[in-house]
């Protein structure tokens, strides 16, 4: 069934989508016309710029819903996506926007795909604003170039009455140049631009900034986040939100499952839950475990790479690892029905300065791998284990068997007491 599947090109199994899509808009009357959406699309970050956009707007006294790659959220009501999806197909979009006009909420936070965005998964959703966090290496399986991944990205901006860019990207001026009524640009680096984020101060476990001497703390680490602040930001501004009102609803945010998420311990160690799974993502990572880690403190790495997806980055993360790990575990990853030991070979390749045996293990069996970064680990060391964030389950073949990265840990911390 699977390479049945494959033989069909992509371009007419778009067609299929799109006849989904419109009988999808139809059967539920169009509803995101009678909401404000806001559309949040990126490589990395529009998890975290979600929750952060949601938080800003309920703090402005909003009643709001959310769709994210973690979690739905409508009014008082939240629950887990378990989806493995950040946008579900039309039927399952357009029902849950329905859902947020019948409970009145004015406005909906969307996390958007770029599959979604390629695939008319979220045709006919009237999209007021378009949010853009990055656009780095990733899913060049399907969609083959960086140049077609920005092009199906930029398909958000077209219509949308305002448009929010990263000026720190790669060519924002590619999401700068549909006639949009308003253009927010954000940046921890320009101060020209319209959101600048100055006095920028970072520690492994917050972050802190000033715009326009309105003082921003964050109980999230890394420059990267405060770009995603940043992003949320820009939505408050364009929604007449004052910048007060922002850095008191983004300081209220503790954490973000999966996301840098930090596990408590008695053993003083540093262990950190993430779902970095691109180059860009693991480089942004460990260059800040780099800069904020004590004098003498090691950095272990756990990680793998996701099956039936890019090939040809699984080398390149590889490499960034080792750079800056001092000891590297490759571990199995969710390989779904790809052969784990060629993932794992892939991913090897691209490790420098690593001795296998001594500073590299490879360990596929998962749990074990985390076992044995918690072994490795002394007071005060980094653990970093990413790929997974807070998933609940790992897709192996046809079958979804229960799998939590945080919960993991928190066992074998208990067996290893």
């Amino acid at each position: 069934m699977q390479a049945l599947k494959k033989l069909i090109p992509q371009s007419i199994k778009n067609i299929y989508h799109l006849i989904q899509a419109m009988l999808a808009n139809f059967m539920y009357g169009f509803p995101s016309k009678s909401i404000k959406v806001i559309g949040v699309t990126g490589t990395n970050g529009k998890t975290t710029t979600v929750q952060m956009v949601a938080k800003i707007l309920e703090e402005a006294g909003k009643n709001i819903a959310m769709a994210s790659t973690i979690n739905f959220k409508i009014g008082e009501r939240e629950w887990k996506n378990i989806s493995h999806f950040t946008t579900l197909s039309p039927f399952v979009v357009q029902k849950f926007i329905l859902e947020a006009v019948k409970a009145r909420c004015e406005y909906l936070v969307l996390e958007t795909s770029s599959h979604s965005l390629d695939q008319y998964r979220v045709w006919g959703v009237d999209y007021k604003t378009a949010v853009i966090t990055n656009a780095t290496r990733e899913h060049l399986d399907y969609h083959r170039t960086m140049d077609k991944y920005r092009r199906v990205k930029q398909k958000l901006f077209k219509k949308t009455e305002t448009a929010i860019v990263n000026a720190d990207m790669e060519k924002p001026e590619d999401f700068l140049r549909f006639d949009n009524k308003n253009k927010i640009i954000y940046s921890a680096k320009n101060s020209k631009a319209n959101v600048f984020a100055a006095d920028i101060s970072l520690n492994i476990s917050s972050s802190e900034f000033l715009i326009t001497n309105i003082h921003f703390k964050l109980n999230l680490p890394g420059d990267f986040n405060i770009e995603n602040a940043l992003a949320a930001i820009s939505v408050g501004v364009s929604e007449n939100i004052s910048l007060e009102t922002c850095a008191k609803a983004l300081e209220k945010i503790k954490t973000v499952p999966g996301r840098m998420e930090y596990i408590e311990n008695n053993k003083n160690l540093n262990i950190l839950v993430d779902f970095a799974l691109t180059p860009d993502a693991l480089e942004k990572l460990y260059a800040l475990l780099m800069k904020t880690k004590k004098p003498g403190v090691k950095i272990i790495a756990v990680f793998g790479s996701c099956g039936e997806r890019d090939r040809g980055k699984r080398p390149i993360m590889g490499e960034i690892v080792s750079r800056y790990a001092d000891f590297v575990v490759v571990a199995n990853d969710e390989p779904y029905h790809e052969n784990p030991a060629r993932i794992i070979r892939e991913i090897t390749a691209g490790i420098k300065n690593k001795k296998e045996g001594v500073s590299l293990l490879i360990i596929p069996d998962r749990r074990e791998a985390i076992r044995k970064a918690l072994q490795l680990g002394k007071a005060d060391d980094i653990i970093a284990v990413t790929g997974m964030g807070a998933e609940e389950s790992m897709v192996v073949g046809d079958q979804k068997i229960p799998w939590d990265d945080r919960k993991v840990i928190r066992e074998l911390l208990q067996e290893l007491k």
